[in-house]
Formats: structure tokens, C-alpha cells, sequence
């Protein structure tokens, strides 16, 4: 039985204690049976220890027992048959090459290959990643790090008379493992897809939840579409930093990933059209003609499913909470920013500013028509618009940044839309012309009728006396500050001043002062 070094090196230290008695004289029969039971094996195996410390002066040296080891050739033929052991035996011992026997092969061959390269070989790199460890973040608070990614639903779905499996965009908090936000697209989704789920994660309102706020960090698997300019600057102007993860590294994001397998198993395997579900033989489906969800009612579904996972399920890192409780606990405040802002910053923005012309704004090789846009033909303008969605763009003003309005494709728009331009620009005309009428009606001076000779006195002049009036309120004038009896009446003096006092009568009692209250 092949020992531990550390159990090596306490049994060398038991028969060196056994040696030393038996110099002395003192070594008896029952030390030796302590030491044969305190390590599980015979006396007689004691003995042996014994003879061997007597063969090196005291001191005992086991005798390690020579294992096979794999050369590298060997090594190579494991390879080759993709870790076949019996395999490579038998195509090593065919060629004439000394190998031992088949069980000390495959000893050799898991001493020198470990589980997960030996699964590797087997099966490739995602089976050896399953014997991997991964170790676990810290959680911190809420919205201190998102996480993100996609997921390609396992459901075949009727877009438009087509038959496709849509995409899911996963926007989730690493400290309480809720869903802030998601988008679901009909095909691969690209920028576009991440800036709606930017969206729809960061807003707080009756849409969206009490989930959201800005992030401090947002970790990522390393996609295109998520580190594009696009998204890294609207994630950038909102001050949250953007953690790229090495690629095909799940475990780095393990938030998002338990989201994914879990809807995975929870939902789309219970919809019609799974495509994980079992077959007859020959591939065949049991049912070949069930009926498919439409995209209308796979995303109801889904955001059914998302209702769920943040109400009512209870994560084990959670400590049986539900995501919204852990949301709710959590003290840590919350930045948000308003839609209008949202708005702006989730949009991709066109280089340079763009001029208003009698065909509305030029992008493109397309016209874009507003109704808002009349009267302001010269002038310039920052386009933004929402990847892939080039039938509306947005427009601000260059100087100030401030939204002036959407603008939809001339050749798109609506009837509605139509109808609104012409109501617009009658509007407008209409404005026009009530303005000049009401110049040129100024302009007609007007007098008033005369009974006698006199020059004609325009209607609108005022009396001199009225002007006069006019132009000293203007100027802060008060006529009470002047004592000009001529333009104040003054009052009439007291009767009492007028007439002399007789220094033999007492002066009449204060009208305030009670007669009783004299002396």
C-alpha cells in the first residue's frame, strides 16, 4: 500500500523510536504490535521496517515502488486516438514497441492525463471546461455590475411567413440576479438589439418596473455588437465603464449565464416547435405538423417568463428571496436619467450637421419629412437614428442640443403622417398671412371725425394730458411727491390751528383719553 510522504516520514520516525529501544535493549514484542496497529498493517510488516533501518544504520528508507510512465510517443498515440487508451495499446504493441500490459497502460495513461484533458480529447474544449473551477465575485450592491448577453431561443417561431428562432438580449443585476432589461429580435441581433435592451433596462417607470438605474459596470463576453462605438459611447456618456471578458468565458459571467440555461429548460421546453425535443428514428419529429407560435405570442411569453423569474423564483444565492425582495432591500441608491435623455444618448449620431431643404433633410439618398420642419428650410441639424431602423430618424439642434423632432422616410410615410404635413403647412401659411394682414392694418393710419376746421387727429394719438400722465408713470414720476396745490388738493386746515388759545382755560381733554382718567 503506497503512503502520503507525510505518513512516509512519521513511520520512519516509529522505527527509528524501535531501533533506538532495541540498541538499548529495551524493544519488546508488544511496542511492536503498537506500531503495527497505529499503521494498519501486520507485525510481521514491522519487522521488515526494522530490518531496513538495521541495513542503513538506523535509519529507514522505504523502498518507493517503480511505477510505468508513458513515453512521448506513447503520449502521442493516446492522442491520436483522441484518448483511447486500448486503442493506442493496440496500435503500440503491434508496431513492436515495449509496453506492459494493458491495466498498467491505463495507470500510466491517468496518472499523466488529467480528467479534463482526457475529456478534452474526447470531446473538445467545452467538455473540458467542465472540469474546470471557477471561483465566485463578489456580489456588492444593486447596479454596481450588470451583466450581459445573448441567448438564441430554442423555439421555432412564424415571422412574417417564415419560420425562424428569435434572439434574446439579457440585461442582469449581479446582486440580486434580477432581469433590468431585454430585447427580443426576430433575427441575430446586432448594436440595435443592445441599444433597445440598454434602454428598457435603465428606464424606471410603469413600462419597465421598479429594475434599472445606471450601472457602475457592465461585463461582456467580448461580441462586436457590444463593443461597438455605438454602444460604448452611450454606455460611456451615462459613466459606466464596459468589463470585456476574454471570449467563450461563461464563467466569468455566471448571472446571465444561469439565466439563459434556466429559460432554456423552463419555457422553450415546453413550446411548440422545441428543437431539443425527441425525435423518432431517423430524425423525424413525433409531431411534424404542430402548430408554431407567432412572434407576437412567443415574446408575451417570454416577458411572462421574466415576470416569473423576478416575483416568484428564489435563486439559492439569494437565500430563498426573489429577485424583487433583494431589490428591494438593497439601500444602495439608484441613478437614473430621464426618457428624454435616454432617448437621445441610445441613438447613433450621424458625423456632421445636415441642412434643411424644400425635400426635408438629405440622408442617405433618402429625403426625411417632418411637419415641424417648415419655415426652418437652411437651416442645420444633428441626425440620430436607431441602427437598422432607417424608416425614422431624430433631429437636434446643432448648437444647443435640443430635440426638435422625429423625421420619417418621404417615401415611408404614413397617411396620417401625410396628412399631418399638409395641415402643417397650411397652418403655417395661414400664420404667415394673419401676420401681414395685421402689419399692413397698422400701417393704414386712421383719423378720427371732425365737426369743425381743424387738422386731422389720428384715432390712436392720445390727449396732451393723457401723454403727459403716460410718460411720468414711465418714468417712476409720483405726483404726491410734489406739493403744488394747483395739481393736488390740499386739505382744509383744522378749526382748532385757526383760532387763538385762552391761557385760562385748560386745553379740551385727547379725544383717546377718557374723562375719567384726568386728574
Amino acid at each position: 500500500m503506497q503512503h502520503p510522504p507525510d505518513h512516509n516520514a512519521l513511520r520512519a520516525a516509529a522505527i527509528h523510536r524501535l531501533y533506538t529501544l532495541e540498541q538499548s535493549e529495551q524493544l519488546t514484542r508488544t511496542r511492536i504490535i503498537g506500531v503495527a496497529d497505529a499503521f494498519g498493517v501486520d507485525p510481521r510488516t514491522v519487522d521488515r521496517w526494522l530490518a531496513n533501518a538495521r541495513a542503513n544504520n538506523g535509519t529507514y528508507q522505504p523502498q518507493g515502488r517503480t511505477s510505468f510512465v508513458l513515453t512521448p510517443h506513447m503520449l502521442d498515440a493516446v492522442t491520436r486516438w483522441r484518448g483511447n487508451a486500448t486503442a493506442a495499446w493496440k496500435e503500440l504493441r503491434a508496431e513492436g514497441h515495449p509496453v506492459p500490459s494493458l491495466p498498467t497502460f491505463h495507470r500510466a495513461t491517468n496518472r499523466a492525463l488529467t480528467p479534463g484533458m482526457r475529456a478534452g480529447l474526447r470531446a473538445g474544449e467545452k467538455a473540458r471546461r467542465r472540469y474546470d473551477v471557477a471561483g465566485e465575485r463578489e456580489r456588492h450592491h444593486r447596479n454596481y455590475a450588470w451583466e450581459t448577453d445573448h441567448v438564441e431561443a430554442s423555439v421555432k417561431v412564424r415571422i412574417e411567413g417564415h419560420i425562424r428562432k428569435p434572439w434574446i438580449t439579457f440585461f442582469v443585476d449581479c446582486a440580486t440576479s434580477a432581469i433590468c432589461g431585454l430585447a427580443i429580435s426576430p433575427q441575430r441581433p446586432s448594436r440595435e438589439g443592445v441599444l433597445v435592451a440598454i434602454r428598457d433596462a435603465i428606464l424606471i417607470d410603469e413600462h419597465h418596473g421598479p429594475f434599472g438605474g445606471i450601472p457602475m459596470y457592465v461585463r461582456v463576453d467580448g461580441g462586436k455588437e457590444f463593443l461597438c462605438t455605438t454602444v460604448t459611447q452611450a454606455l460611456g456618456v451615462l459613466g459606466t465603464e464596459i468589463i470585456a471578458l476574454p471570449p467563450f468565458t461563461p464563467e466569468g459571467k455566471g448571472n446571465v449565464e444561469a439565466v439563459n440555461g434556466a429559460i432554456k429548460i423552463t419555457l422553450f421546453a415546453g413550446m411548440p416547435g422545441y428543437t431539443h425535443a425527441p425525435t423518432l428514428r431517423g430524425g423525424k419529429p413525433v409531431d411534424p405538423n404542430q402548430p408554431l407560435l407567432h412572434f407576437e405570442a412567443f415574446v408575451d411569453q417570454v416577458l411572462t417568463w421574466v415576470h416569473h423569474w423576478n416575483y416568484e423564483n428564489t435563486p439559492k444565492s439569494l437565500g430563498g428571496q426573489t429577485p424583487r425582495q433583494a431589490w428591494d432591500a438593497d439601500p444602495a441608491l439608484i441613478d437614473t436619467v430621464t426618457a428624454d435623455d435616454l432617448h437621445t444618448y441610445t441613438l447613433e449620431r450621424h458625423g456632421t450637421p445636415l441642412t434643411i431643404n424644400n425635400c426635408g433633410v438629405r440622408w442617405r439618398k433618402r429625403n426625411y419629412i417632418a411637419d415641424w420642419m417648415h419655415g426652418r428650410v437652411g437651416e442645420k441639424v444633428h441626425l440620430r437614428y436607431l441602427p437598422h431602423h432607417n424608416h425614422r430618424v431624430e433631429l437636434y439642434d446643432p448648437h444647443t442640443g435640443r430635440h426638435l423632432g422625429p423625421a420619417v422616410m418621404a417615401g415611408q410615410a404614413t397617411r396620417a403622417q401625410t396628412l399631418s404635413l399638409k395641415q402643417a403647412r397650411r397652418r403655417e401659411a395661414d400664420r404667415l398671412r394673419a401676420r401681414l394682414q395685421k402689419a399692413e392694418k397698422n400701417r393704414n393710419e386712421r383719423f378720427a371725425a371732425a365737426t369743425r376746421p381743424a387738422p386731422p387727429v389720428p384715432l390712436d394719438a392720445m390727449p396732451e394730458e393723457e401723454a403727459l400722465e403716460h410718460l411720468r408713470t414711465l418714468d417712476g414720476f409720483d405726483p404726491t411727491a410734489e406739493a403744488l396745490p394747483d395739481l393736488i388738493q390740499l386739505p382744509e386746515p383744522d378749526a382748532g390751528l385757526t383760532q387763538p388759545l385762552d391761557p385760562n382755560t385748560a386745553p379740551p381733554p385727547h379725544p383717546a383719553t377718557h374723562p375719567k382718567d384726568q386728574p
